[in-house]
């Protein structure tokens, strides 16, 4: 035989390359305690963050329904028990933040599509290796009609907590069903609650598979074939779900009787858990039942809706993939055209809003509301005294007032910078600012209010000799205001 063949025969395996995925997927899993080291706000060391994100992932598939999911708070909350169970001297907030930090790594928070990529190869059957790349998601979250937000488990998580990838969902169930009597008629209850929590994720799972159908179907009922697969799958799910009614009503006879029967506390225990979980899988066969009844309805009533909205005026871009990245790769000077021209396209124009004329008409009709004579009691309100925002004091003022007190002769500026500064150093600069203000004095403000003289300024060429102050050396002197019966006159 020659190395060719042997090579077809023995590595070109559809087993190999489920493997390969099913281990592609706890590589997430394994990736938490390779990066716990590096967190800096805690010694995560002690923590098994393996274990903490199975745990996560199989408290989300439990939580989750047909049409909903789980909530993000409560999925925390389920988790801090379990992790205070690993480290209880640690504080509550540090077991929240790993849970919450656990949380955001299986969702894959900070990535754009919020999934992981693994590559794997394959070999063809002409021995041809090949590497593939292999795209999942573990925890996907999704908006509920309301607006919120919440948490889903994906087929391959599923996957992860039963062991397989790609299982046949209506054989791996039954064979679940069949495993799960077995041991709980030879009394093995302990394995027995492990296969029942792998029966309810089958279950779950194939919830999952119609589900994915039908939103597939609401965006378009010609990517699902509703002529053959979807009339078979619906068939057979009903005709699965009748058989498992049966299966598991007498399963749950048979642990009821031996956990009243039993004696040993930790077997009434284990029989207790036992019916809790057979019983949530009978009431999720229920609602998928309700499901699997109503989806031949949604179908017709999408086809309705689809077949009259007419074909789509033009193809949808990808904003990511054709816009944003090559944008990202141009020069600033480039990139500015096109990014402008996208945000005036998005942005849109602003268009008021017009009312119809029954309402507008409506509008004008409608009589005007009584309004109160008073609007009731008005609050004293607590006053805050001023601040005192002076920068002068009164003295200072005084004794600027006598020293620009000048009826006779006129004083250089100079000399009376030199006195106030023997008097008081910030008196100096109260002096100089009064004299430049009368160097152009408004006359008629001091006969509104009343003054009897003013002062007045006067530049004649002298430079101002100071250390402090510079400019001309005003000539000061006061002018008396002398009020006739027809007018007003200045008189030095």
């Amino acid at each position: 035989m020659r190395d060719a063949d042997l090579i077809g025969a023995g590595l070109a395996d559809e087993g190999l390359a489920r493997r390969l995925k099913a281990l592609a997927c706890t590589a997430p899993l394994h990736d938490l305690d390779a990066r716990k080291a590096k967190l800096d706000w805690a010694d995560a060391t002690i923590y098994q963050m393996a274990e903490i994100g199975l745990h996560t992932i199989d408290q989300v598939t439990i939580a989750m329904d047909f049409d909903t999911g789980a909530d993000h708070h409560e999925i925390v909350n389920r988790l801090r028990p379990f992790i205070a169970a690993q480290a209880p001297g640690r504080a509550k907030d540090e077991h929240e933040r790993v849970a919450r930090w656990v949380l955001d790594n299986l969702i894959n928070v900070g990535t754009a599509d919020r999934g992981f990529r693994r590559v794997y190869g394959s070999v063809d059957d002409r021995g041809r290796y090949a590497r593939r790349a292999f795209d999942f998601k573990l925890l996907v979250e999704l908006a509920a009609p309301d607006g919120e937000v919440y948490l889903r488990a994906s087929d391959e998580a599923i996957n992860v907590l039963v062991g397989a990838l790609d299982t046949d969902v209506e054989s791996a169930q039954i064979a679940a069903e069949v495993k799960l009597e077995n041991l709980i008629n030879r009394g093995r209850l302990a394995d027995a609650k492990l296969a029942a929590e792998q029966a309810r994720y089958r279950t779950v799972q194939y919830g999952e598979t119609l589900r994915a159908k039908l939103d597939a179907t609401r965006r378009d009922v010609r990517a699902v074939d509703w002529d053959a697969e979807m009339p078979e799958l619906l068939d057979s799910a009903l005709s699965h779900i009748e058989s498992r009614f049966r299966a598991e009503n007498a399963i749950l006879k048979n642990i009821t009787t031996a956990r009243d029967d039993a004696e040993d506390s930790d077997r009434k225990r284990r029989a207790a858990e036992l019916v809790d979980i057979v019983g949530d899988c009978i009431s999720r066969h229920t609602q998928l039942q309700s499901r699997l009844q109503a989806a031949g309805a949604i179908f017709r009533a999408e086809q309705d809706r689809q077949q009259f909205s007419g074909p789509p005026q033009r193809a949808t871009v990808d904003l990511f993939g054709q816009l944003l990245v090559p944008t990202l790769e141009l020069p600033i000077a480039d990139a500015v055209r096109p990014a402008e021209r996208f945000f005036h396209g998005s942005s849109g124009l602003s268009v008021p809003a017009v009312p119809a004329l029954p309402s507008l008409v409506s509008m004008l009709l409608r009589p005007a509301p009584e309004r109160d004579k008073v609007v009731g009691e008005i609050p004293e309100p607590e006053l805050v005294p001023p601040e005192t925002l002076d920068y002068y004091s009164d003295e200072q003022w005084r004794q600027a007032d006598e020293l620009l007190e000048l009826p006779d002769v006129p004083r250089r500026l100079s000399g009376l910078i030199a006195e106030a500064r023997e008097l008081d150093p910030q008196l100096a600069r109260l002096v100089a600012l009064r004299a430049v203000h009368s160097y152009s004095p408004e006359v008629g403000a001091a006969v509104r209010q009343g003054d009897d003289r003013a002062l007045l300024a006067v530049d004649d060429g002298t430079p101002l000799a100071d250390a402090e102050f510079g400019g001309a050396d005003l000539l000061l002197a006061t002018a008396r205001i002398d009020r006739g019966d027809e007018g007003e006159e200045v008189s030095a």
